[in-house]
């Protein structure tokens, strides 16, 4: 969870001495108006009340001398007091506002392959909860109130500002990230955040994935940069004909894609130079029994193609990607022991 700074112990304490001030005064005045007017103490509160609230009513009844002083007095001192705890008061707030933020902000500047998300709406919010619950880095960045005080209450990390601007997608870490996912409801914008992003971006290691509610904006999206984009309602149509078709099939696949459902993962890994497996076959490591895993795909980086069911005696090189399936443990195995540089160092 983000925390949740409270004021410094100097602004809380004058805020409590002015408020203890204000109650004195409240007794002050009650008493005073008791003593000099000879009124109820329900009358007395009453006038102090409307006095130090400057109000505006009439006097209860008509005031002497000593009690015009009185009032002038307690008035005085009351409006000073309370525009001294109003302005504290502000302060406070605005202050604990900007701590927020450069907080966020600092932890955002720490992350790196992480994932950024425009847009959190229904789809950005369903996209947000399975990536996190891959145990993936998040930044979402949205402009709305109402969905930065769930991001903040949720302890996601988030940018409040226009996805359109350069300046907020460097904010959200775009150089350090590894994918940038793109929900916003106008295509418009999905486009133009594309068309930035690619040019604050131009290297093949950022993966960007749009949603398009029109078909005729695919090819708009695609030429600003997008590496794939998704329309919900096309995909909604195949999974309701596949569904029908091949109810077995689909159902086999929603448990394999499912974050949620079964105790294993559907999951892609770069092979990096110096790995276990790079230079050898699956075959030479005895890839099932070692990592308790399928290899299912290899995509050769050398020619871009895809090697579905491999032959087990296929050479894996550096760059190729492997597409595995098995238990969230042996994927996270694979990732570091099989498929990192030796020495690296880096753990999950």
């Amino acid at each position: 969870m983000i925390p949740q700074p409270k004021p410094g112990p100097k602004v809380r304490r004058e805020i409590l001495i002015g408020s203890g001030a204000m109650a004195s005064l409240f007794g002050i005045g009650t008493l005073g108006y008791f003593v000099l007017e000879g009124w109820s103490v329900l009358d007395s509160f009453y006038m102090t009340f409307i006095t130090l609230t400057t109000i505006g009513f009439a006097e209860v009844r008509p005031l002497s001398e000593s009690g015009k002083l009185f009032t002038i007095a307690i008035s005085a001192v009351g409006i000073g007091t309370f525009a001294y705890i109003a302005s504290r008061t502000v302060q406070s707030i605005v202050t604990n506002n900007l701590f927020r933020k450069r907080l966020m902000q600092r932890k955002i500047d720490r992350l790196g392959n992480h994932f950024i998300i425009c847009g959190y709406g229904r789809i950005g919010q369903r996209v947000a909860r399975d990536l996190l619950t891959a145990q993936r880095d998040i930044v979402v960045i949205d402009r709305r109130d109402d969905r930065a005080e769930e991001l903040e209450q949720a302890g996601i990390l988030f940018v409040q500002d226009e996805a359109e601007e350069e300046e907020t997608l460097r904010k959200a870490g775009l150089e350090r990230a590894s994918g940038l996912i793109l929900v916003l409801p106008q295509d418009s914008a999905n486009v133009y955040v594309a068309l930035t992003a690619r040019e604050l971006r131009p290297d093949k290691h950022l993966f960007i994935v749009a949603r398009t509610n029109e078909q005729t904006s695919t090819r708009k999206l695609l030429r600003a940069g997008a590496d794939k984009v998704i329309s919900p309602l096309e995909i909604g149509a195949d999974r309701i004909a596949q569904t029908i078709l091949r109810p077995h099939v689909d159902r086999f696949m929603e448990k394999v894609l499912g974050v949620d459902v079964l105790d294993f993962d559907l999951e892609e890994l770069q092979v990096e130079a110096g790995s276990m497996v790079d230079g050898r076959s699956l075959a030479e490591i005895d890839f099932r029994r070692h990592f308790n895993a399928i290899v299912v795909g290899i995509m050769k980086e050398a020619h871009r193609q895809w090697n579905f069911n491999p032959d087990a005696s296929l050479p894996i090189d550096a760059g190729d990607t492997l597409i595995v399936l098995g238990p969230p443990e042996a994927i996270k195995r694979i990732r570091v022991e099989g498929c990192m540089a030796q020495g690296s160092g880096v753990t999950i």
